[in-house]
């Protein structure tokens, strides 16, 4: 049986074979071999031994202490997430192109971005039916034609990225078309220029 583990980056294929049943008949057990002669490896003299090193001279008696400076944390760069005011769209069974639904939903999003200085980032999905293979080219073409919407509605080309996750990243686990149907989707995440 060879199946793959969800979720898993990179993808893990998983090969299960059954293991022959075990005879009941008295097992003969063959002689056991001699042990393994070593083979005569050349012999390299030691390293030799490192220079030795100087002592450091002692530290400069301490100078009266300035006050030091008040250091604020640094926020970490913010990656992609999610927001309220971006919405995602959804796709019908092995198609890439955007419903009339959708594209109203990818206008109100455009209509946003265009007063919000935000990168995005469009991901692909598909279903779990078809190979890993096919199903990120699918998830692929969803990011693309969502991608190529934006563009179309104003939305300048190079703050906008695209990637495919395929079936790798399922909102829903289910095996029916209600669950598959979420799981077509181009998701669109932002993070501040």
């Amino acid at each position: 049986m060879v199946g793959y583990v969800r979720n898993a980056d990179p993808p893990v294929r998983l090969v299960l074979e059954r293991e022959k049943p075990r005879s009941t008949a008295a097992a003969t057990r063959p002689e056991p071999l001699p042990p393994p002669t070593p083979e005569a490896q050349p012999v390299t003299p030691p390293p030799p031994p490192p220079p030795p090193v100087a002592a450091a001279p002692p530290p400069p008696a301490p100078e009266p202490a300035a006050p030091e400076p008040v250091q604020t944390a640094r926020p970490a760069p913010r990656e992609f997430a999610p927001i309220p005011e971006i919405r995602t769209i959804h796709f019908d069974f092995d198609r890439a192109d955007i419903r009339a639904s959708d594209a109203a939903i990818l206008d109100q999003n455009a209509q946003w971005l265009k007063g919000n200085e935000m990168l995005v980032l469009i991901e692909g999905h598909a279903d779990e039916r078809g190979t890993n293979e096919y199903n990120l080219a699918l998830g692929e073409r969803r990011a693309k034609a969502a991608r190529e919407y934006l563009i179309s509605r104003g939305i300048a080309a190079d703050r906008l990225t695209t990637v495919s996750y395929g079936e790798e990243r399922p909102v829903c686990l289910e095996r029916n078309e209600n669950c598959w149907k979420r799981n077509r989707r181009a998701d669109l995440l932002v993070k501040p220029q």
